[in-house]
């Protein structure tokens, strides 16, 4: 016969037996119950593992370090630079077109000029042909000029020095004129990079002081504001290039269109020489 204390542990113990089962059961329940759920609790449960947050994608889309956060960040310094750099590359994209647009309207004038200008039967007749806008016609019409006005004191310089004085004239206002513009070029070329240098610099300077008031020098941080800084030397770059590229291209087609302008008024001397003679 078991005692009473006896009694009481054996009590004890098939609770504690009891409780545990009972809690097994329930945690495999509770595991199960996913695998097998089609209600609502499966639908909340499997939605995190295909949906995309609201948030993902606002940060894809939206870029921080792009051109329109240089421009919302920066200063009055930085956003004038930039203006700068715009205005030069609009110049030089501008000096650029209209300069080759004039060379090849005096390439087209040189074709005419060849071609039936000394086929006329007097100079006066071939200035005459030709378009009021070209240059080979404003050679003729300065050395038709310093023929006639071979008198008076002019009379004692000698003709040929006289009417070569006169020519020398006219191709070298030519010449200016086609120079025109190209001081622009050589301008943005030499110092569009080094305004860019200056917003780099003034933008690592912000940065800096950024990254100090703020105490901490992670990559989030530096990112950003150096990022945006070293668009500066690339914009700056960007201007620089294609204005001196222009300015090279410019001037070879300037001294292509210069030698036929001069052997023109060498032929227009030679002419003018044997027509006074006459």
């Amino acid at each position: 016969m078991r005692t009473p204390i006896q009694l009481i542990l054996v009590s004890l113990s098939l609770s504690a037996a009891l409780l545990g089962g009972a809690a097994w059961a329930n945690t495999s329940t509770a595991v199960a119950t996913p695998a097998h759920t089609s209600g609502p609790a499966a639908t909340a449960i499997a939605a995190p593992a295909g949906a995309s947050t609201p948030s993902a994608n606002t940060a894809a889309v939206d870029n921080p370090y792009g051109l329109g956060a240089l421009w919302a960040q920066g200063d009055a310094v930085a956003k004038i630079t930039l203006l700068i750099l715009v205005l030069m590359s609009v110049g030089s994209w501008y000096v650029i077109f209209t300069k080759f647009t004039e060379q090849s309207r005096m390439r087209q004038h040189g074709k005419a000029a060849q071609g039936d200008f000394w086929a006329a039967a007097s100079l006066r007749q071939a200035a005459d042909g030709l378009d009021a806008a070209s240059p080979y016609r404003f050679i003729t019409e300065k050395g038709l000029e310093s023929a006639n006005r071979h008198e008076g004191l002019l009379s004692n310089v000698d003709f040929n020095t006289w009417v070569s004085m006169s020519l020398q004239r006219a191709l070298g206002t030519i010449q200016s004129r086609l120079q025109d513009g190209l001081a622009v070029l050589a301008t943005v070329g030499s110092t569009a990079p080094f305004v860019g240098l200056f917003g780099t610099v003034w933008g690592i300077y912000h940065a800096l002081v950024k990254i100090g008031m703020s105490g901490q020098a992670s990559i989030d941080k530096v990112a950003g504001p150096v990022g945006e800084a070293l668009i500066m030397t690339a914009i700056g770059l960007a201007v620089a290039v294609p204005a001196v590229l222009g300015y090279n291209w410019l001037v070879r087609r300037n001294k292509a269109v210069m030698e036929d302008i001069n052997a023109f008024g060498a032929d227009l001397h030679a002419v003018l020489l044997s027509s006074a003679k006459k």
